[in-house]
This record gives C-alpha cells, sequence and structure tokens, in this order.
C-alpha cells in the first residue's frame, strides 16, 4: 500500500494551478504555430500570431495566458492501492488551489452558490472534482482550469438511436456555430457519445482535454474524429471569430455504453488556450 499525504497534494495542486494558466501545454502552442503558418487568412494568421506571442509572455514572465482564469476542473485517478493520509482529497485539493491561486494571482472566478447572492468564495474554491477508483499504487491528477467563454457554449442533447450520425454532426456543429467568437477560436472540441446525460458531459469534458495529436483507440471514432475537424473548419469561423479555415485545433471523440432507447451528445468547448497541467504522485 502506497501512503500520499495530503500535504503533498496540496503542494502538488498548487503547483500545477499556475502551471496551467501560465503555461500553454507544448502542443497546444505547437498547433498555433502550424496554423499560423498554414491558415489562409491574413487577418487569421495575425490573430494566430499573436497568440503565439501571448503565450510566449506568460511562460516568460509567469503570468496567466487569459484574465480568465476559469473555474478549476481536477481529474483523479486514485490507484486502488493508495492511501491518503492526513485527511481528506478533496480538502487537500482545495488547500493546493486557493495557495496557487493567490501565490499566481490568478482570478477569483467561483462563487459559492449559483442564483440568489453569488458570492464570490474569494479563494477559487471549491474546484470541480472528479474521482476514478483505478487499478495500480499511483494518484493522477490533471487539472483544467475552464472559462466562462467556451464553458458557456456547452451543450447536451438526449438524441434517440434513428438520429445516428446525422444527428451527432448536427448536434457538434450547432455548438460550434453558436459558440462563433464567443468561445475564442481555434477551439477544441470535446464530443462525448453515450451513457446519460451526464456521463455524456463528463465524456466530452475529458475528450476536451485530450492531448492535440491523439486518436480515439477505436478506428472508427477516429475516423469521426476527422470528419467533424474538417466539418467544423469548413464553418469558416477562423481565428477569434474573425474568418478562416481554423476554427478548432482538434475535435476528440469519446464513448460509453448507453441505454438501447438513447443516444446522448455532449459538446465540450476549450478556447485557443486549451489550459491543463498534470501529475502523478
Amino acid at each position: 500500500m502506497k501512503e500520499v499525504s495530503v500535504q503533498t497534494i496540496a503542494d502538488t495542486v498548487a503547483r500545477l494551478a499556475v502551471q496551467a494558466c501560465c503555461h500553454l501545454p507544448e502542443d497546444v502552442v505547437a498547433a498555433m504555430k502550424e496554423a499560423a503558418v498554414l491558415e489562409p487568412s491574413s487577418v487569421g494568421r495575425t490573430v494566430l500570431a499573436q497568440l503565439v506571442d501571448n503565450a510566449a509572455i506568460a511562460a516568460r514572465e509567469d503570468i496567466p495566458v487569459c484574465q480568465d482564469t476559469g473555474l478549476t476542473v481536477v481529474f483523479a485517478d486514485v490507484g486502488q492501492e493508495v492511501h491518503i493520509t492526513g485527511g481528506s482529497l478533496e480538502d487537500a485539493i482545495n488547500e493546493g488551489l486557493a495557495r496557487g491561486s493567490r501565490d499566481g494571482y490568478l482570478r477569483k472566478s467561483c462563487v459559492a452558490e449559483p442564483l440568489f447572492e453569488r458570492r464570490n468564495t474569494g479563494t477559487n474554491t471549491p474546484a470541480i472534482v472528479h474521482v476514478r477508483l483505478v487499478p495500480g499504487d499511483r494518484l493522477s491528477l490533471l487539472l483544467a482550469p475552464k472559462g466562462a467563454g467556451s464553458e458557456n457554449k456547452s451543450i447536451v442533447r438526449m438524441l434517440v438511436p434513428a438520429d445516428g450520425m446525422e444527428g451527432v454532426r448536427r448536434t457538434v456543429l450547432e455548438a460550434v456555430e453558436k459558440a462563433g467568437p464567443n468561445s475564442c477560436p481555434p477551439m477544441v472540441v470535446g464530443v462525448g457519445l453515450g451513457g446519460t446525460m451526464e456521463v455524456a458531459a463528463l465524456l466530452a469534458k475529458r475528450a476536451a482535454v485530450r492531448p492535440l495529436k491523439s486518436r480515439n483507440a477505436d478506428p472508427r471514432y477516429a475516423a469521426l474524429e476527422d470528419e467533424l475537424l474538417e466539418l467544423v473548419n469548413r464553418t469558416g469561423i477562423g481565428p477569434q471569430g474573425l474568418g478562416g479555415v481554423t476554427t478548432a485545433f482538434a475535435v476528440h471523440v469519446e464513448w460509453a455504453p448507453t441505454h438501447i432507447a438513447m443516444l446522448p451528445v455532449a459538446v465540450n468547448i476549450n478556447c485557443n488556450a486549451a489550459r491543463h497541467a498534470s501529475a502523478v504522485l
């Protein structure tokens, strides 16, 4: 049995909170640079070059890539042979997030209650924590700060099997077209298929933080990812919604078993700052 202390978890989350907001993943920066060369629109190329410059400045000066440092989503995969000592996992995550938000000067974007008072918690906590029990003796943490501009454009549609492939295409394009410039494209589009309403949404969110060049292990779904990316980039929305062929860097699809009478589809969009950072303890 491997022991992991809550202090180690809190320290790791504090570091990842700043890293995710100030240092874009290498594959995201590489996609920006590649698109800045290939984008046929001169305005689009200028926007993409500015995004590359912005990412470089943020990394160099340890300042957030975007003023909306998001509501932090944490995916915690806990090995069955891990024993967390000294307190609770969620308390440790929130302690680390609060410290990282303070020390990294991240905007406090969390309200304690959604409808009436909407009082800011002042700490950027609590995080949205998704825990999965997995084999092994490791604790994996993936932090994905989610800004409102992109998260607000997420959708879930409870289709039926008769809607089929065309229904999936229609749902994804509806989400992208309604998002338009408000999700700060080029975007990363996560698509969740199957399960139930909440499972599809979680699949979409996990899909949105996959490495950009990754492909679904099932060749049928990998082909669907390629098709959806082509359709999204045909919309002409382009970088920052100013026109062009680079509306999305990637479309990722994840799926789960579902009911014989259902075809849930969820779409979760990441803006061009597809922020995430991870660590294994």
